[in-house]
Protein backbone atom coordinates (compact mmCIF):
# COMPACT_ATOMS: atom_id res chain seq x y z
CA UNK A 1 0.00 0.00 0.00
CA UNK A 2 2.54 1.99 0.59
CA UNK A 3 4.47 1.67 -2.44
CA UNK A 4 1.53 2.28 -4.36
CA UNK A 5 1.06 5.62 -2.62
CA UNK A 6 4.34 6.46 -3.68
CA UNK A 7 3.92 5.95 -6.94
CA UNK A 8 1.07 7.69 -7.32
CA UNK A 9 2.10 11.12 -5.63
CA UNK A 10 5.15 10.55 -7.70
CA UNK A 11 2.93 10.63 -11.19
CA UNK A 12 1.21 13.61 -9.58
CA UNK A 13 4.20 15.38 -8.87
CA UNK A 14 5.54 14.82 -12.44
CA UNK A 15 2.60 15.94 -13.86
CA UNK A 16 2.75 19.23 -11.74
CA UNK A 17 5.80 19.74 -13.35
CA UNK A 18 4.70 19.96 -17.01
CA UNK A 19 1.51 21.59 -16.14
CA UNK A 20 3.86 24.94 -14.58
CA UNK A 21 5.35 25.60 -17.78
CA UNK A 22 2.66 25.13 -19.92
CA UNK A 23 0.70 28.04 -17.20
CA UNK A 24 4.09 30.18 -17.60
CA UNK A 25 3.23 30.20 -21.74
CA UNK A 26 -0.47 31.08 -21.10
CA UNK A 27 0.45 33.09 -18.94
CA UNK A 28 3.27 35.16 -21.46
CA UNK A 29 1.20 34.52 -24.50
CA UNK A 30 -1.77 36.43 -23.25
CA UNK A 31 0.12 39.00 -22.32
CA UNK A 32 1.12 39.57 -25.94
CA UNK A 33 -0.67 41.18 -28.15
CA UNK A 34 -3.39 39.66 -29.83
CA UNK A 35 -2.12 39.94 -33.69
CA UNK A 36 1.27 39.47 -34.28
CA UNK A 37 2.33 41.94 -37.40
CA UNK A 38 6.07 41.47 -37.27
CA UNK A 39 8.58 38.82 -36.86
CA UNK A 40 9.34 38.88 -33.17
CA UNK A 41 12.69 37.30 -32.35
CA UNK A 42 12.14 36.85 -28.44
CA UNK A 43 8.90 35.92 -28.26
CA UNK A 44 10.38 32.81 -30.73
CA UNK A 45 13.01 32.15 -28.40
CA UNK A 46 11.00 32.32 -25.21
CA UNK A 47 8.33 29.72 -26.23
CA UNK A 48 10.51 27.53 -28.60
CA UNK A 49 13.10 24.93 -27.26
CA UNK A 50 13.99 23.30 -30.69
CA UNK A 51 12.61 23.24 -34.04
CA UNK A 52 14.24 19.86 -36.15
CA UNK A 53 13.30 19.53 -40.07
CA UNK A 54 13.00 16.26 -41.54
CA UNK A 55 12.73 15.99 -45.02
CA UNK A 56 8.66 15.65 -44.75
CA UNK A 57 7.76 16.48 -41.57
CA UNK A 58 8.70 19.54 -39.48
CA UNK A 59 8.83 18.90 -35.16
CA UNK A 60 8.90 21.72 -33.15
CA UNK A 61 9.30 21.25 -29.18
CA UNK A 62 8.28 23.88 -27.10
CA UNK A 63 10.07 24.42 -23.66
CA UNK A 64 6.36 23.71 -22.10
CA UNK A 65 7.40 20.14 -23.21
CA UNK A 66 4.32 19.79 -25.72
CA UNK A 67 5.94 18.97 -29.17
CA UNK A 68 3.97 19.00 -32.37
CA UNK A 69 4.97 17.89 -35.87
CA UNK A 70 3.55 18.74 -38.86
CA UNK A 71 3.91 17.36 -42.20
CA UNK A 72 5.55 19.39 -44.81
Amino acid sequence: MRELKQQVMLKNANREGLRQPIEEMIKFLKEQPQQLETYDDLLLRRLIEKMTIHERQLTIKFKSGIEIAKEI
